[in-house]
């Protein structure tokens, strides 16, 4: 489980908050990358159970969510399907991880960042493999990058019913990749991913943005 070892360490060699970065929604074929930041100010005030919110049911990530906005100090930021093209879904990534440390309303000393590629912040980080396991800070950006992603995943899905994003949101489910053969990609497809490129390739020229259902 997670704990604040990792934050105690940085807290211990200056003063200053330290944050826990991570994402959501690398890996979809729709939908933007969403990052979110997270500091806690207060030890006794952290919210208990977090965990990776992997590890988490959906019932469970949106009561813990209301628990972390309100005890702890929350910053998200995303990147759009338009940028993921032209950047690619690395660096998207990245910016989304930079817009989120950025709108956090106190700066951090020092930040933690789930996974080995460390992306360029407003302060110095540190990246931790498996990070939202081991640091409570950073289990707390995963479950705020969930829950806000999944809620717009879900908001989408009632103008494209069809591809099944209030179940896969966006993921290349078997129903998902169907519902892109036989519908073509909307407006939220990722045009640089394989799948997405392919039925493309299908329709022999992209389709408008109310192509939908």
């Amino acid at each position: 489980m997670p704990d604040y070892s990792a934050e105690n360490h940085y807290l211990a060699q200056g003063p200053g908050p330290v944050c826990g970065v991570d994402e959501a929604g690398r890996g979809p074929l729709a939908g933007p990358v969403v990052a979110a930041a997270v500091i806690f100010l207060h030890q006794s005030r952290i919210p208990t159970g977090l965990d990776d919110s992997k590890k988490l049911s959906a019932e469970r990530r949106e009561q813990l969510y209301a628990q972390i906005v309100h005890e702890g100090i929350i910053g998200v930021g995303e990147a759009s399907v338009d940028e993921i093209d032209l950047l690619n879904i690395r660096k998207a990534t990245h910016l989304a991880m930079a817009r989120a440390v950025g709108s956090l309303s106190i700066t951090p000393a020092f930040a933690l960042v789930d996974g080995n590629d460390a992306p360029a912040l407003t302060c110095p980080c540190q990246t931790l493999v498996g990070g939202d396991g081991r640091s409570i800070s950073i289990a707390a950006a995963s479950i705020i990058a969930k829950v806000t992603r999944d809620r717009t995943m879900l908001r989408l899905h009632q103008d494209h019913p069809l591809y099944g994003w209030n179940r896969n949101m966006g993921y290349s489910t078997p129903s998902h990749l169907s519902a892109l053969k036989g519908l073509g990609p909307t407006m939220h497809h990722r045009r640089s991913f394989a799948p997405v490129q392919l039925a493309y390739q299908m329709l022999g020229s992209p389709p408008s943005s109310d192509s939908t259902d």
